[in-house]
């Protein structure tokens, strides 16, 4: 581990699906987007994918691109993964890419509940979405690249119905879109949260707010701090981000992606697309931003 002795001017906390990899390809199709991302990184900007992907992904479609492009040894580049479940590092120095990978057990769904969800997909769902087998606390069930999107969110809450359903008769206390199914020890501990594109099943303490709180503790290990951050993200979720930021006394604005669902008053700067585009063009609009300042 290179230990960091100044302390940089920026740092950056990324949502990746929406800001950094296309909804629709689930891949980063701009690639002035990893050109930026390794020249911030070049500049010593900490750099921590905060996302609510599996490490898996990260490797294939956020870290490759970016050792291919000659990320270097001393970059301050992590990923948190599954809201806050999973974290490891990436660099060059790392057979794949990506460091040994940690898991907070604590916030891991019963095994025997996953199965459930994955047969559920297979018996009723398989011509709309697909069970995410990489994930290691969470359960994510997500729209097949070739589904419209239309189509998929329309049938989205029967599903979740069910997955609700599901929760509750294992007594496993739920909440759904702020409706709370207590379990028998008045105990809510699961959430399923839907996105446009998956529907994830996750531990109620998971969430972009405690990805920022392993992302942080990452970079305290390698040295001094930025005061002074840039979150991104494309949903209401995301702000947590910057809300846990600020309420620590750090200098934050968040840039949001996809403000259709409503920009929300905050005590910081919230920035979006002066040209009115969004999800990783915006992304990569702000990215080349920073990168000129």
């Amino acid at each position: 581990m290179t230990v960091h002795a100044a302390a940089p001017k920026l740092g950056l906390l990324l949502d990746v699906d929406g800001p950094i990899a296309s909804p629709v390809s689930r891949t980063i199709a701009n690639p002035s987007i990893v050109a930026d991302l390794l020249e911030l990184a070049a500049q010593g900007v900490p750099i921590v994918f905060n996302t609510g992907r599996s490490d898996a992904f990260i490797r294939e479609q956020v870290a490759a691109p970016l050792i291919a492009g000659g990320l270097g040894v001393n970059a301050r580049v992590h990923a948190v993964c599954e809201k806050g479940a999973v974290w490891c590092s990436i660099g060059p120095q790392f057979a794949d890419g990506v460091g040994p990978v940690e898991v907070d057990a604590a916030l891991a769904l019963p095994r025997e509940f996953g199965d459930a969800m994955q047969g559920l997909v297979a018996d009723r769902f398989s011509d709309l979405m697909f069970f995410d087998t990489s994930k290691r606390a969470m359960v994510s069930l997500e729209q097949r690249v070739d589904v419209d999107n239309a189509d998929y969110l329309a049938r989205q809450p029967e599903f979740d119905a069910l997955a609700v359903e599901a929760l509750s008769a294992r007594d496993l206390g739920v909440r759904y879109r702020d409706h709370d199914r207590p379990n028998s020890a008045g105990i809510v501990a699961w959430r399923v949260d839907p996105t446009i594109i998956s529907t994830d099943i996750e531990s109620i303490r998971s969430g972009k707010d405690l990805g920022a709180d392993r992302a942080l503790a990452l970079l305290a290990e390698e040295g001094p701090l930025p005061r002074a951050w840039r979150t991104m993200g494309d949903s209401r979720s995301d702000y947590a981000m910057a809300d846990w930021l600020h309420e620590r006394g750090f200098e934050v604005a968040h840039v949001d992606v996809r403000p259709s669902d409503g920009i929300p008053k905050k005590p910081y700067a919230v920035l979006t697309s002066p040209d009115g585009v969004i999800h990783d063009d915006a992304g990569a609009e702000w990215l080349g931003t920073f990168v000129a300042a």
